[in-house]
């Protein structure tokens, strides 16, 4: 179970990698924290998420598409993550909130320490729907070597990361590699190829990331994921079986396990039979 603490009037939840209410998917990857502080509330709905990450000099274009993104995400139940930074970040937060729905931010700080500072009115709105996270002490300070680590519990609370803008080399491009390691999907929203910002998701398009021009090139990726993973638990299950129960097509059933198999979400342990990775 999660301890409770307080500091300065803040209710902040502790948990550990054996509490039962430490998330799944983030218990999944192979460097999970052991400790997340906590503030607010995460819930068996945010099972079903998409990391959103971008540039903290995001473009108009770039502000626009992720409103026009995650606001529909965010009405279709996605959960959606990100790391309370300036521009891309932010845009995704506020966008999940005006659409009604739910946002989790990772920080690089304690998650008593709100950085940037100008989000702390942001950071309040989150926490009445989604939570605070931070593999960090209470008081810790938004040091830079804390930013690349915690990438990968945003992608790690995940099913995919989108990397909206972004150069090759940025935070955003971090945490879509994370998000490649931990075997989840790797999205891109193409760009201007001479703008500086989209030379980032472009790269990642042309080696492999799926191109995002809709809402529902996303939601194809997420419900087929999520839809085979409901399904399946430790106790195996056969593809005819599955196929029965979810109504998915066997060629597409077939090149999805295929996927989740190599991602290592699913193992196959014989006969056609399939099991949910823990």
């Amino acid at each position: 179970m999660a301890e409770a603490t307080s500091k300065v009037g803040l209710n902040v939840s502790v948990f550990t990698w054996e509490s039962a209410d430490y998330p799944t998917q983030l218990r999944n990857i192979s460097d999970s924290p052991f400790i997340l502080y906590l503030r607010g509330e995460i819930l068996p709905q945010d099972e079903w998420a998409l990391a959103v990450v971008g540039t903290r000099s995001a473009s108009v274009y770039g502000k626009e598409v992720t409103r026009m993104l995650v606001s529909g995400l965010a009405a279709s139940g996605v959960t959606i993550v990100s790391g309370l930074a300036l521009g891309i970040d932010t845009q995704a937060h506020q966008s999940a909130l005006d659409a009604g729905g739910r946002t989790l931010a990772v920080l690089g700080s304690g998650v008593d320490n709100i950085y940037p500072k100008r989000n702390q009115k942001l950071a309040e709105k989150i926490l009445q729907r989604g939570a605070i996270i931070s593999e960090f002490p209470m008081g810790t300070r938004p040091e830079g070597g804390n930013f690349p680590r915690r990438n990968r519990i945003i992608s790690g609370l995940s099913l995919g990361a989108l990397m909206v803008e972004g150069s090759e080399r940025s935070g955003a491009r971090i945490t879509i590699d994370y998000a490649l390691e931990q075997g989840r999907e790797a999205l891109a929203v193409p760009g201007n190829i001479f703008s500086r910002g989209s030379k980032g998701p472009n790269k990642l398009i042309q080696t492999g990331a799926k191109a995002i021009t809709s809402i529902g090139d996303i939601l194809e990726e997420l419900n087929l994921t999520m839809v085979l993973l409901e399904h399946l638990s430790a106790n195996p299950l056969h593809v005819d079986e599955l196929g029965r129960a979810t109504g998915i097509s066997s060629a597409e059933l077939s090149s999805a396990l295929i996927m989740m198999e190599l991602k290592g979400q699913i193992r196959q342990v014989g006969g056609m039979n399939y099991v949910k990775n823990n």
